[in-house]
């Protein structure tokens, strides 16, 4: 023992965060107790340290790792700690202590009830001990798993109900989720609202006019209205855990029918809009403004015919963004192809510097019209721009405004050179 009491100490606390364990020891009890053992047998603490992390994880623990570190250094080689399990409830943690004590940096461990030397059978015990820790972890991680599990197969989702329910459990019947009559009517009335195309900002002043809250007495929020209305607990079902794609038929009274709730996520299904610039318009890139110097962009416009189809048109304008009140006009896609055409001739000058996607295009439109018609009079290239612009995909006009070699400008619905 005389060795024993040679030794330098650290007195570690740690607080536990295992459900099992809630009236175990605090900290300050734990240090009290410990202080006093150290002063009965006569043990040297030189440093005392604390922290409230959980032993579940290796390497986790701050304040565990920096005492690891003194060890180590050789600033004391002792522990002095309530229980094995406060060191270590994981393996890798454990096998830093065993190390340390087989590489003599650590001489002992003193729990209020035992103490672990570095001998083989101590060693193991410790071992022994702080595995039953972890093994005590991973049960209770599995019961309370089975134990939420049941619960949903019961029919009861093992959390807050959402506004308009609330749990019953403090009058001597099994616990239970009941509506709240209070909020419950508004609920419903914001899915027939949401099902008729009221949108939520319409849906959240109705609810400030009638100054329904929450449960916390404050208003509901916009996003807390599309939580709800995207709720599948209203009508009878829910998920658990969220995203898991484990459903399971609530035993709570519906607040909802399913088809009303259908009809909400029909109306909340917004059309997914293309990043802006995404939209394809052939000339934004190649003409400019001939006022101001901006780049010109496209936009499109749709007229409903009486028969209920729609027109499309596509125009261009200044950007404005050299001059916010340029004053060129509007003008249409098919007036500046229109434009374009006469200037075909000039439009592509050398055909060897085209991209090969465009050049076998041409090459293959030139085949065409020479087994077509036996001339080889005809300009092929301007041939072939004039049938793009006139008649080409999209796809094929665009490839073909990104090859011209020749600089235009819009001025007042016309097309200029620069």
């Amino acid at each position: 023992m005389d060795q024993v009491e040679q030794i330098k100490y650290c007195l570690y606390a740690r607080k536990s965060s295992e459900q099992d364990e809630r009236q175990a020891m605090s900290i300050d009890s734990q240090l009290k107790e410990m202080a006093d053992l150290a002063l009965t047998k006569g043990l040297e603490v030189i440093k005392v340290k604390q922290e409230s992390h959980s032993a579940k994880m290796s390497a986790q623990r701050p304040v565990f790792m920096e005492m690891l570190e003194e060890i180590r250094s050789g600033e004391y080689n002792g522990i002095l700690t309530w229980a094995p399990d406060r060191l270590s409830r994981n393996a890798g943690d454990l096998g830093s202590l065993v190390d340390l004590m087989d590489a003599k940096k650590l001489a002992h461990i003193k729990t209020h009830s035992q103490e672990f030397s570095n001998n083989p059978n101590e060693k193991f015990l410790l071992m022994i001990l702080c595995s039953q820790a972890k093994l005590e972890n991973d049960n209770r991680a599995i019961n309370v798993k089975r134990g939420i599990r049941a619960k949903c197969e019961m029919g009861w989702r093992p959390c807050m109900p959402p506004l308009g329910y609330f749990t019953r459990a403090a009058t001597g019947k099994e616990r239970d989720v009941i509506i709240d009559e209070e909020r419950s009517p508004y609920i419903r009335k914001m899915f027939e609202m949401s099902a008729e195309g009221k949108g939520g900002r319409h849906i959240r002043s109705w609810l400030e006019d009638n100054k329904i809250l929450t449960r916390k007495n404050r208003h509901i929020s916009l996003s807390m209205i599309y939580k709800i209305l995207n709720n599948t607990f209203y009508y009878g079902e829910f998920e658990y855990p969220a995203g898991s794609g484990k459903w399971y038929k609530g035993n709570h009274e519906p607040m909802i029918s399913k088809e009303l709730f259908m009809k909400v996520q029909k109306q909340l299904k917004v059309p997914v809009k293309p990043k802006w610039g995404a939209k394809e318009f052939p000339y934004k890139r190649f003409l400019k403004c001939y006022s101001c110097g901006a780049n010109v962009v496209g936009e499109e416009k749709f007229k409903t015919r009486k028969d209920g189809s729609k027109n499309r048109f596509v125009y261009y304008h200044c950007s404005r963004q050299v001059y916010h009140d340029c004053k060129e006009p509007f003008v249409r896609e098919a007036s500046i192809t229109s434009e374009l055409i006469k200037f075909c001739d000039e439009l592509i000058t050398d055909v060897t510097i085209l991209e090969p996607g465009l050049k076998d295009a041409i090459d293959k439109y030139t085949k065409m019209m020479k087994s077509t018609y036996k001339s080889t009079k005809v300009d092929m290239v301007a041939g072939y721009v004039k049938y793009v612009l006139n008649e080409g995909s999209q796809f094929e006009k665009t490839r073909l405004i990104r090859n011209l070699d020749i600089k235009l400008a819009l001025h007042d619905r016309k097309l200029v050179k620069i």
